[in-house]
């Protein structure tokens, strides 16, 4: 996996700033995670590893299943990227552009989850009091596990904060058993 992220990087990054350059994040972002969506099917993953077609026809086969979603330069950029027998890394160039994108805007995704649904109250404290530590806007999304016993797990990249019942008493059977 750490193979195909060192592939896609200078892919990513020049996604990313072409896009940032003219202002076009948001549109961008769209159309990668449209490509990404539609390599990641399995009949597109045959076709695009499929070694009767050439690769133009192939860029063309995926512009043609995109549609009109993608503008001329996405359709260049796939077109590069089939040049270069990279079309399969469509998804791990997505998730690195957007981590780019996250780190331009200062936001962050964050997981939290907790033993019980959070109130909005709850949720709006933890999403303030996280926006003031990481520094960044931050868009929550929860979850519920109720094997947690109580508290919360927060994921916030990698960063992982275990606030949670059952954390801390795996750290206390660990503390005795030392």
């Amino acid at each position: 996996m750490a193979e195909l992220s060192t592939l896609a990087r200078p892919y990513a990054r020049a996604a990313f700033e072409y896009a940032r350059d003219r202002g076009e994040l948001a549109q961008w972002s769209q159309q990668l995670a449209l490509a990404a969506a539609v390599t990641r099917q399995q009949a597109m993953a045959a076709v695009l590893t499929s070694p009767s077609l050439t690769a133009q026809q192939q860029a063309q086969t995926l512009g043609e299943v995109c549609g009109e979603a993608l503008d001329g330069a996405a359709r260049n950029f796939i077109t590069i990227l089939a040049d270069n027998k990279r079309l399969a890394l469509l998804p791990q160039i997505a998730a690195l552009f957007e981590q780019y994108k996250a780190d331009q805007e200062k936001s962050v995704d964050v997981e939290v989850v907790s033993a019980f649904a959070l109130g909005d109250t709850a949720r709006d404290k933890l999403t303030a009091a996280l926006g003031r530590k990481l520094e960044r806007e931050v868009k929550v999304r929860t979850a519920v596990d109720a094997d947690l016993l109580g508290g919360v797990l927060i994921r916030a990249g990698d960063l992982v904060i275990d606030g949670s019942v059952r954390g801390r008493l795996n750290k206390l059977a660990e503390a005795m058993n030392a």
